[in-house]
């Protein structure tokens, strides 16, 4: 793996620091009550699910770049991402993704094996402005952990999770428990 660029290093550290500078949430409506204590972590015998950070970008990389034709269908039916994803560029989304945990807007947890010797996917609860729903969530495995099952049981756990810890009344998984067609089709609230 090839280290990023010291001017990769400088700019996502500029991002961070820019985005740390008091942005707030631009929704009147915050995604999880204030008071919500956000889970830290799921750990189960198969892996361990915790905040995403940059400083997972190494690993991340690894697991997305070797599972890139399976990643295309997860947040779109025939989507482009990753492709053409460079190193640099999955550091500055990582680094995204941290703020925005931060900010308590959308929340993007990295799935680790136990050891967090390698990384094994991700999960995204994200808001959504689909009526019938409170959140949206994604996660996807790397092809190497696809192919030993992984997938369904990280599905079931995270299911599980959401309905067990998270305050959220309906959540839709697109493209897992609602199709495409049927997510695309779902009434939007107003602006």
């Amino acid at each position: 793996m090839r280290k990023p660029p010291i001017m990769a290093v400088v700019y996502v550290g500029v991002l961070c620091a820019l985005l740390a500078s008091g942005l707030e949430a631009q929704s009147a409506h915050p995604f999880v009550p204030s008071d919500f204590n956000v889970p830290a972590k799921l750990e189960t015998e198969k892996f361990l699910l915790r905040m995403l950070t940059v400083n997972d970008v190494v690993k991340d990389y690894d697991a997305v770049m070797t599972s890139v034709a399976r990643l295309k269908q997860v947040f779109r039916p025939n989507g482009k991402w990753p492709t053409g994803l460079t190193f640099e560029q999955d550091l500055i989304d990582l680094g995204w993704h941290h703020r925005e945990f931060q900010r308590r807007s959308s929340f993007a947890y990295t799935v680790m094996s136990p050891t967090e010797s390698e990384c094994l996917g991700c999960v995204y609860i994200n808001p959504t402005r689909k009526r019938e729903y409170d959140a949206a969530v994604f996660l996807w495995v790397r092809d190497s952990a696809f192919e030993k099952g992984l997938d369904p049981i990280l599905f079931d756990a995270v299911k599980k999770w959401l309905a067990s810890e998270w305050p959220f009344g309906s959540v839709a998984y697109p493209g897992r428990t609602i199709d495409w067609e049927s997510w695309k089709s779902t009434q939007e609230l107003p602006r």
